[in-house]
């Protein structure tokens, strides 16, 4: 995809190794040097460039019906999220893609368990799910705000020092058993640093157009960003696996981060060995008939 760049490097640099414990601010930078030697013009030039090999890859999955993609994206308010699906996803055809936000849960879907919400959207063969936020927010907002917890209905004794290590087995679980099924689990978390999302959401407050984005409750959270940083190391360390591992991706230069995730989402794609479905003898002298026919016609 971008034959400029050493891939595998880069790929090296991205990914969480399962069975390593990290730390983000030591071990994962939210800007490149890379990044920032790069002109925009240059980072939209190479996506394009990804999107259109996005776009055949699509168009194989959904031709062959055998596999899924769950792409969740993870990521601080402000870190681009929403632009960088928009960006990535351009070139896809709307028909095999599903996009899904995650907010606070209803009433229907606090009568269930934590992961009903998602299990129900996720993404049939032949096609690219993905999820803005995730059942990721179980083991993040939730731990970082633990008052949610008592409207989750959960049983008595239920909440205790080992339910995030409960909930840690529980998910890696269920990845597995996607993933054994053909839903190939793709984990990118968008890594913004506390100044960039600073200088972001101030541009919400002055460009009008961007008033819509801010909300106060996004800026008082930046009273508990160590706390999501722990919560964040601990999720990462504990479920980054080697059927679903998680990458994490410089978030402070926008183009750049782009055409990253359009690098891990192709990579993955190409690990499928995709194409499409051949026909038989029989169907192939089917089909001569149907032309012998149609050209025939007056």
């Amino acid at each position: 995809m971008a034959s400029k760049f050493d891939l595998d490097k880069i790929y090296s640099q991205l990914i969480v190794p399962p069975g390593k414990q990290i730390r983000l601010a030591k071990d994962y930078e939210t800007s490149w040097k890379m990044a920032r030697q790069m002109k925009k013009q240059e980072c939209q030039d190479l996506l394009q460039k990804g999107v259109v090999l996005l776009s055949e890859f699509q168009d194989k999955l959904y031709a062959q019906d055998s596999y899924a993609l769950l792409a969740l994206f993870q990521a601080m308010d402000a870190a681009g999220k929403d632009g960088t699906i928009k960006h990535v996803m351009s070139g896809i055809n709307p028909q095999g893609c599903q996009v899904h936000s995650f907010k606070a849960p209803s009433a229907e879907e606090l009568d269930h368990d934590y992961l009903w919400r998602s299990m129900k959207v996720a993404p049939e063969r032949g096609r690219i799910g993905i999820f803005n936020r995730s059942y990721y927010e179980e083991l993040l907002v939730v731990r970082v705000h633990s008052a949610i917890l008592k409207n989750q209905k959960l049983p008595p004794g239920s909440v205790d020092k080992k339910i995030w290590k409960r909930r840690f087995e529980q998910i890696n679980a269920y990845e597995k058993y996607l993933v054994e099924n053909g839903i190939v689990v793709l984990k990118i978390f968008l890594n913004v640093s506390k100044e960039e999302q600073k200088k972001r959401f101030l541009a919400r407050i002055e460009q009008p157009e961007k008033n819509w984005k801010f909300s106060t409750s996004d800026a008082a959270e930046r009273v508990h960003w160590d706390e999501h940083m722990h919560a964040y190391e601990e999720c990462f360390n504990h479920t980054s696996t080697k059927w679903a591992p998680w990458y994490i991706v410089p978030a402070d230069h926008k183009p750049f981060c782009r055409v990253l995730v359009a690098f891990l989402v192709w990579r993955m794609m190409k690990s499928l060995k995709l194409k499409y479905p051949t026909v038989g003898e029989e169907k192939k002298a089917e089909l001569q008939k149907i032309r012998e026919m149609l050209e025939q016609e007056a």
